[in-house]
């Protein structure tokens, strides 16, 4: 997470979300690469080199890829590789959630071999044991975001209901990650236990960050599911302390009327570019 808030501090809080759809690949690319596999890298290469100056960190959604067999399985390898060697921080989004052998398997699969990335997402809805295994990792220099409050309009049926302590179950959520998260506070002042904040919810964002100054937040809902640079201003702590994810609306920003005429790569930059405007214009409020 230390590693996360430097790149926030030195490029700002926008994260590109490589949640490749096949039918998100233009047909330059299509054209150009016969292969499943080269087609998704191809593009994800891309869009990283387009935007790479731009952002914090990239998200990959390890579903789109899952979604492909082994061609996309091996896409999605060599998407982690690549970033990798540039330097930027991995966020990979495999929500991961179970205890004991099956979650030290998960932590061993996504924090190190073929699959290694920085920051992975848990599920920690099953119990305060989920995240039992992947500590020894994040005294290493890994770090998780743990699902809190989600972007989904659903994620108040379960989320949101009252405790026989009359807390949200969200808030409960936030007392036990405190407590855990307190163990593993960084150089930056945040923990390696991060939290998964949607902007769809301002107002239950508000008070999650009012009670949570030391945890670095995973802000999703930006964008195409409706949230706005001016919501999730008010998420972060002096300009950082969270990353600010778009995927949609980046990876298809060259079927936008807006930048018809562009290429998809000078597209997706352009809409990065906005998007990290608007954020900083927000923040300088």
């Amino acid at each position: 997470m230390d590693k996360l808030f430097h790149s926030v501090q030195e490029k700002g809080p926008v994260c590109v979300g490589l949640d490749t759809s096949v039918d998100y690949i233009p047909e330059q690319i299509r054209n150009q690469y016969d292969s499943l596999e080269e087609q998704l890298f191809q593009f994800n290469r891309s869009i990283v080199d387009s935007t790479k100056d731009l952002v914090g960190a990239f998200k990959v959604q390890i579903a789109y890829y899952e979604a492909q067999g082994l061609s996309g399985l091996r896409a999605y390898k060599r998407t982690l590789e690549y970033i990798r060697k540039l330097k930027i921080p991995i966020i990979a989004d495999v929500k991961r959630g179970d205890i004991a052998k099956t979650a030290e398997m998960y932590a061993k699969a996504h924090f190190s071999g073929d699959f290694e990335a920085d920051i992975i997402t848990v599920n920690m809805y099953m119990g305060l044991d989920t995240l039992e295994p992947y500590e020894s990792y994040l005294n290493e220099g890994k770090g998780i975001f743990v699902l809190l409050k989600t972007s989904n309009p659903g994620s108040g049926d379960i989320q949101n209901l009252k405790t026989q302590s009359n807390e949200m179950v969200y808030e409960k959520m936030i007392d036990l990650l405190e407590k855990k998260g307190a163990n593993f506070i960084g150089s930056s002042g945040f923990s390696a236990i991060g939290a998964v904040v949607g902007c769809t919810h301002v107002e239950d964002g508000i008070t999650i960050r009012n009670k949570m100054k030391n945890t670095f937040f995973l802000i999703p809902g930006y964008g195409a599911q409706g949230g706005t640079a001016a919501d999730v201003s008010q998420y972060l702590i002096n300009k950082n302390g969270g990353i600010i994810n778009s995927s949609r609306g980046i990876l298809l920003a060259y079927k936008n009327k807006k930048w018809e005429g562009l290429t998809f790569e000078e597209a997706s930059r352009e809409a990065t570019l906005e998007m990290k405007v608007q954020i900083m214009n927000e923040l300088q409020k």
